[in-house]
């Protein structure tokens, strides 16, 4: 397990999205939930939050995906 669990989720969720490991928001939600991370869904569940995380997977290079729908369009 490469997560720290002194970070809190939203902060991992970002440091995924960063780093390479994942490539759509629900990647992102499978590895923090493989890390043990409580209430996901909570915190990664709102448009703003999904909008962000999305707009650092784009700046790497990653391709929208259908399943990282945010309800927007």
């Amino acid at each position: 397990m490469s997560g720290d669990r002194n970070v809190g989720t939203i902060e991992r969720a970002f440091q995924l999205a960063r780093s390479g490991a994942c490539h759509s928001v629900e990647e992102i939600r499978v590895q923090l939930s493989a890390e043990r991370h409580d209430r996901i869904h909570e915190h990664l569940g709102g448009i703003s939050i999904q909008r962000q995380l999305k707009a650092l997977l784009v700046g790497r290079g990653v391709k929208a995906r259908a399943d990282d729908d945010d309800g927007a369009g």
